[in-house]
């Protein structure tokens, strides 16, 4: 196996991973919605449920942009592949940057939660943190998809149908 093809499939499970926890956070939204504000303020904000999110899914993300960034210049004189390579990363650090401007700034709100009254316009703060949370999942999927492709297109035509053919 050629150097370009391992980091392919490392950046490929990275992005992966990073996408697992967003599609959590999305399977569990219209159920999330539901809740009423005690329920919805002790499950996330006091009990945490999502406390390996922040570090464990933090670390698959960044390492997955990087990776992705690395695979860029590795493919930087194969063309097509390059460009739909180019995509993945633009739209995996996207979603990186949506979650920096957009569920960063809730997770500070939620910290003052713990020592202070939860405010009466709590619900305002869930939905930005609920729905932005959604909104990167499918980023992510968006830019999986394109370093899949990436993959896909450079990949021989006779070599895929000899496969088939086995």
């Amino acid at each position: 196996m050629t150097f370009i093809r391992v980091w392919r499939f490392i950046t490929l499970m990275l992005a992966s991973f990073s996408l697992s926890s967003s599609m959590a956070h999305l399977l569990e939204l219209p159920q999330r919605m539901k809740f009423d504000q005690q329920l919805w303020v002790r499950v996330t904000v006091i009990e945490n449920v999502y406390r390996l999110f922040g570090s464990v899914g933090a670390a698959f993300e960044i390492t997955a942009i990087l990776s992705a960034i690395v695979l860029g210049f590795l493919v930087s004189k194969r063309g097509s592949t390059f460009y739909w390579t180019l995509g993945g990363v633009i739209l995996l650090v996207l979603a990186f940057v949506s979650w920096i401007i957009f569920v960063a700034p809730m997770n500070a709100e939620f910290a003052k939660w713990l020592t202070n009254p939860v405010p009466v316009n709590w619900t305002r703060y869930r939905d930005q943190w609920e729905y932005a949370h959604a909104v990167n999942t499918f980023i992510k999927i968006l830019g999986l998809s394109l370093l899949v492709i990436s993959v896909l297109v450079e990949t021989p035509k006779n070599r895929a149908i000899h496969s088939v053919q086995e």
